[in-house]
This record gives C-alpha cells, structure tokens and sequence, in this order.
C-alpha cells in the first residue's frame, strides 16, 4: 500500500489475485470492514492480476479477489464516483486529487485506527513535496469551566495538560484518557477506575488531589482534574550529570514521603509503585505521591495487610514479589521501594540491577543486599538506614515508626551546597503558566494573528537558506569589524623619544628586509600566514555557530510564510 498524502488520504491499493481458491477464491466473510466508504476512485490501468485503488481520505472496503470483480461493476454505474474508464474526465480526476482535507485530532485518532488495522498488509508513504504545513493557531478551548493551555507531558495513558479554573483562575492540571488506549494496556480501565476512586478519598499535603472528573460520551475521552505539580523528582535528577541530588535536599523530600506513607497506610492503601517519577513538586517544593494506578486499598476488616497482586516497576520491587510470592506483607513493599527510592537520590544508581528484566528480577530475589563501603565513606547513618530498609525478609525491614526513629531521619544532614532546580519546561526554567498565551490570542489577538498560514517544504528550505544567508553576512560583518579594530590598535607616537624608538625599530626592520631578500619565500611570508590562518580560524568558528543556528530553526515560527 503507498500513500501519498497532504494532510488527504490517497492511497494506492495494490491486490494480487490469490490462486487455489475454490470457486475463483470467493467466499463471504473474507472481506475486512475498515470503515464506511463514501468515495472511491479506481483507475482504469488495472491488468489482469492487480487492481489500483485511490482512496481520497475515506475509509474503504477491501473485498476477497472473487467480490472485487462485483465491487468495480457497481462503482462504474455509481454518478458520484466519476468516470472510472477512459480520459473524458480527466480535468475532474485532478480537481477531486487536488482536495486538501485538514483533520483535527479526533478524526486523526480514527485514521490512526485505520492504518493500524491495515498495518500488516499495507506499507504508508507520504512523499515530501506534497507536505503542506498549516501554523499553529492559539486556538483557546475549554472543558467544562476548564481553559486547556500546552501538553505537560505524556504516557501509556494519555496527555496531561495545564489548565486554568476560569471560575478562581487556580492552576491546575488535566489528564486525557481514551478508551482506545486503556483498552490497549492491560488492566487499564481496571486501574484508572480504582484510581479515581482512591483519589476521591484521600485529602493530604503530600498526595496529589483530584479537583474534578468530566466525561465526554461523544469522543470516549475522560478528564481527571487534578492539582498542579511544576515538574517531578526523575526529571530533576536526570537533568543532572551525576543523577543525584545533594544530601540535604533528598532527606527533605524524603521526610515528606514517610508523611504521606504514614497517611496511606492509615488509610489502608498501599501504593505499590513508590519512585521518583510518582513523586511531583509544586511551586513551594512540596512533595506529592501520584500515580495510584496500581495502589490497593485494604479491606475494612481485614485481618492484616496480606497482598495477591504486584505491578510496580520492576527495579522498586522486593525479593518477595521478584521470587513470584503469592502472598506478601502490602505495607512493607512500599517501605522497600521508598528505600530504592532514597538511594536513587542520594547516590544516582540502584541497588540491584541487570542487563534485562529477568536478570533484575534474579538478582532482586536472590539474596540480601549489602551496603557498599562508599556508602558508609559518604554517610554512615544514611547507609544504616537504606540497609534497614532493604531488608530481604520483610519481617525484619523497618517499619514507619523506626524510619522515624533513625538518626539519619531526625538530624538534617549539612548544607553543602546550593539545591538542584527543577529543570526549565520547553526552555522556561519559571515555567511560567501555558494557558495566558491562548487567553491573550483570544480577547487581545488581532486579525492578522487568526488568518490561516500554510508553507510547504520549498518554503522552510527557502527559510532555511535565507538564515544560513543572514548567519554568513554577519560573520563577514564580525570579521570585517575585527579587522578595523585591529588598524586603529596601531597609534602614532607623541613624544620624541617614542618617535625616535619607533624610527629606529623602522630601520632596523627595512635593514632586516633587505638582508633577507634573497631568504626562502615561505620565511618572507610568514607573518602573512599566520594572520590568514587565524582569521581561518575564527571564520570556521563562525561557520560553526551558524550551522547551529540553522538547525535550530523551527517551521512552525515561520513569520515571513504565505497564504497558500
């Protein structure tokens, strides 16, 4: 299958007669529905053993080779498809190609559906001269009382968004689900579902909380409203060379994890899947546990705090789901995975690691874990704890209220440095809110700013040359510059005495020319070279900067593009 596409669907459909059928290979049943066909254009150059199919962007129908024979006598008596055979009609073939649909996410999200449906027989190709860009637009949109700004970030589960309470104008942050992926993901329906319901429940400082849920039956999209984090401990840690952050800073955050710990387990919920990248920050560096997909919240009787199901992150779990325990201690999985998690901060690595899955799983599960001695070198009480706590027998692993009896816990460790930031989001280190760029476009915007804008390939390498262009003349201006600043650094002398010692240096240089005239001429020119290879020098740096600058650029910040 080869499609070529400008934002349309024309696809050509290459089928081979299949042979061996009985019955000419006929048979109901055999076709495959791929969505409701609306326009379908065949061409008439077809032999005897393949058919070509245009597809304008509609969904077809592909039939058995026996139906497909039927399939083109009834689309050549059908008005609305065009002539199928012969040239009459060639000008309307054009018209009907030259068509450019522009399609909204929903209605790419079902071509998407489409394509991976026919993914396996059909190869998709889109040819680069027929690429038309369309600018952005700050198109402003609201979900109930909700205003959408930019996409925070994105998972297996879908987007999160910022958003804006027009009501309070509060920060806040939206995470879109579809039901076509949550059908994907094991379990994903069953997660997010006991999610919300664990989310509506719980009401602390250190757990992320669900402002609101809407639902949209008409596009299969869920929004859960929830407070709004500037960034997450992963991030801020792999920002960083080392992928770790100062002592004092990790025992900070994580006093706040025990505290919201000590809350969920009061609860009766365990999380299951205690890490840095479930732990978020708002603006005043309060820590929030997030992500309760895979939590479980205890029975009101129950008896103890016996768990059947573990499906957290492989490197944060214990030996006793690692070795596939049917039963574990539920509290005590997430004392191990806090403690993972405090040695990931404090020293950038993990306690157990492997080249796959299985051999993480094997080394988790295979006995006890030893501190090493740099970790007693570094801090002794940090070192005691993190052993405590990532004991292999869960009956001997700390518990909260000797976490909180630690030495390590109770004293600060020393200030030895400023703390890591959070990283700048999209090349805002305020990250600065998403959504007043859209408010401002919608009541301040002109018409200029609204008017659709399109440029192509040939546009952006037009762009592309006219930088590169810009770029060369300001190096030559640079050089040219140099080279001025470099005349005026000679000044006539102003006393006699500089006069004469300027005389004298005068002759002694002729007398030196003349001597060594009939010198090599490599020697005669070589002031001459050096000036010119260091000029070459700074040019090829110049050159440098420039390449850079070019490829930095964006097509979607195009100012000069026309209206195609």
């Amino acid at each position: 299958m080869t499609v070529t596409n400008t934002h349309i669907m024309e696809t050509q459909v290459k089928t081979t007669h299949y042979q061996g059928r009985a019955g000419g290979g006929g048979g109901g049943g055999g076709g495959q529905q791929l969505g409701s066909t609306k326009s379908l254009e065949m061409d008439s150059t077809t032999d005897n053993d393949e058919i070509t199919v245009l597809l304008a962007n509609k969904n077809f129908h592909y039939d058995t080779p026996s139906q497909l024979d039927d399939a083109f006598l009834e689309m050549t008596t059908d008005p609305g498809a065009g002539e199928l055979n012969g040239g009459d009609n060639d000008d309307e073939e054009e018209q009907a190609h030259a068509q450019v649909t522009w399609l909204d996410d929903d209605e790419i999200d079902t071509l998407d559906r489409v394509t991976l449906d026919i993914g396996n027989m059909f190869f998709n190709r889109v040819d680069s001269q027929d690429i038309i860009y369309q600018q952005k637009k700050k198109n402003i949109k609201m979900v109930g009382k909700y205003v959408m700004g930019d996409v925070l970030g994105e998972g297996s589960y879908g987007k999160v968004k910022e958003a804006m309470n027009s009501e309070n104008l509060c920060r806040l942050a939206v995470k879109i689900l579809t039901k076509r992926k949550l059908r994907r993901i094991p379990n994903g329906e069953q997660n997010v579902t006991r999610e919300i319901h664990l989310l509506k429940q719980l009401k602390h400082t250190n757990v992320v909380g669900l402002v609101d849920v809407l639902y949209n039956e008409e596009k299969q999209k869920m929004y859960l409203v929830m407070e709004y984090c500037v960034g997450g401990l992963q991030e801020m840690i792999d920002d960083q060379p080392d992928k770790k952050m100062p002592l004092f800073q990790a025992h900070g955050y994580f006093q706040q994890l025990i505290d919201g710990l000590e809350y969920l387990h009061g609860c009766r919920v365990i999380h299951k899947d205690i890490k840095p990248g479930n732990l978020l920050l708002t603006l005043d560096q309060t820590l929030k546990i997030s992500d309760f997909g895979v939590a479980e919240q205890l029975d009101l009787f129950s008896p103890d705090d016996t768990c059947t199901t573990g499906q957290g992150t492989p490197a944060f779990q214990p030996p006793e789901i690692a070795n596939g325990h049917e039963t574990f201690a539920g509290f005590k999985v997430d004392i191990w995975s806090s403690g993972v998690t405090l040695f990931n901060l404090a020293t950038g690595l993990y306690p157990f690691e492997g080249d796959n899955i299985y051999r993480l799983l094997e080394n988790i599960g295979r006995g006890q874990w030893v501190a090493p001695d740099w970790l007693y070198e570094m801090d002794a009480e940090l070192a005691n704890l993190i052993y405590g706590m990532l004991q292999a027998d869960p009956s001997a692993r700390l518990s909260l209220q000797q976490i909180r009896q630690n030495t390590w816990f109770v004293s600060a460790p020393a200030v030895t440095g400023p703390p890591i930031p959070i990283p700048p989001l999209k090349g805002d280190k305020y990250r600065r809110s998403t959504v007043v760029p859209y408010l401002e476009a919608y009541h301040y915007g002109s018409e200029h700013d609204q008017e659709d804008v399109y440029f192509t390939e040939h546009d952006v390498n037009q762009e592309l040359a006219r930088q590169a262009a810009a770029a060369a003349a300001d190096i030559r201006a640079k050089q040219s510059a140099a080279a001025m600043a470099a005349c005026h650094l000679y000044e006539p002398p102003t006393t006699s005495a500089a006069a004469a010692a300027a005389a004298a240096e005068e002759g002694l240089a002729m007398a030196l020319y003349h001597n060594g005239r009939g010198g090599s001429e490599d020697q005669q020119q070589l002031p001459t070279t050096t000036t010119m290879t260091t000029a070459k020098k700074k040019g090829s740096g110049f050159k440098r900067r420039a390449k850079k600058l070019t490829s930095c650029i964006s097509v979607r910040k195009l100012s000069h593009c026309r209206t195609s």
